[in-house]
């Protein structure tokens, strides 16, 4: 686990996001990777304007949605860096 924060997000086209974590690492990643099934409280990602709303929760050190909806950090930073996630020794993601 990586365990960096998100610091700073900007909404891009085609529910891209911008991102910024604590440790410097700046990228845009693409959230059709990361979800790739919009349904429960990601389906309202699919409203444009909706998704524009994201912003950085400082308590938690990720992406939020006014619905509730946010993204574990670590799965962001591996897809921003193209960093894996190990756990137990094996990879788990990216």
């Amino acid at each position: 686990m990586f365990l960096i924060d998100v610091t700073a997000v900007r909404p891009l086209e085609n529910r891209n996001l911008d991102l910024t974590f604590a440790d410097g690492l700046h990228a845009v990643v693409a959230m059709d990777r990361v979800i790739e099934c919009y349904s429960g409280v990601f389906a309202a990602l699919m409203d444009d304007s909706f998704f524009r709303q994201v912003r950085v929760d400082p308590e938690l050190g990720t992406i939020v949605w006014p619905n509730g909806a946010d993204v574990c950090p670590d799965v962001l930073y591996s897809f921003a860096s193209g960093k894996p996630i190990i756990v137990n020794g094996e990879r788990v993601l990216n």
